[in-house]
């Protein structure tokens, strides 16, 4: 770990009475905003860069298991239930993660006065999310899938997938018969 990384676990780790729980070997660069910490967790080896927007509302939760790496500019926000990213995922930078919509069906009150809706939100195991994807309330990543780069994702998505554009469609699936991606 060079020195800089060894400076952002130090700093972690006297943060650590403020979270749920943060496993061994974690490391998170300077943070732009924390709130509702009490209700994260990092499983062992999560590694967060700089630039990191980690929020609680309403008694929701961000789990990130074990040896997950998150690059520059990470926003992520749990509002109501769990939002869980699963082992081994790795999330490239400017992305943004949420289990939380707004209702705005009331044409006369602002959009954040109106009822947060929450939906379940998980991404699997061994997950690549590509830089500047919007993983939004109500997805479900599958194990192993790829997310491309500015895609925007939302709903249920099996194992295997490669995962690409706005609004995100599967472009590729593992075939575990033939052990090649194919187009779908």
């Amino acid at each position: 770990m060079d020195i800089k990384k060894m400076f952002w676990h130090l700093n972690l780790l006297f943060r650590t009475y403020k979270f749920k729980h943060i496993g061994s070997y974690c490391y998170m660069g300077k943070p732009l905003s924390l709130v509702g910490t009490k209700n994260i967790s990092l499983g062992n080896r999560v590694r967060i860069y700089p630039g990191c927007r980690m929020e609680t509302h309403k008694g929701g939760q961000i789990i990130i298991e074990d040896d997950c790496s998150i690059a520059q500019n990470f926003h992520i926000t749990s509002g109501d239930s769990p939002l869980v990213i699963g082992k081994k995922t790795t999330i490239s930078g400017n992305v943004f993660i949420t289990n939380i919509d707004h209702e705005y069906q009331k044409i006369d009150k602002h959009i954040m006065e109106q009822p947060m809706i929450c939906k379940k939100t998980v991404i699997g195991e061994n997950c690549f999310i590509g830089f500047g994807a919007a993983i939004q309330a109500g997805t479900v990543l599958g194990k192993q899938c790829v997310v491309g780069t500015n895609a925007v994702v939302r709903g249920t998505y099996p194992d295997y997938s490669v995962i690409v554009g706005v609004p995100a469609k599967i472009v590729k699936r593992y075939n575990k018969e033939t052990g090649k991606w194919e187009r779908q």
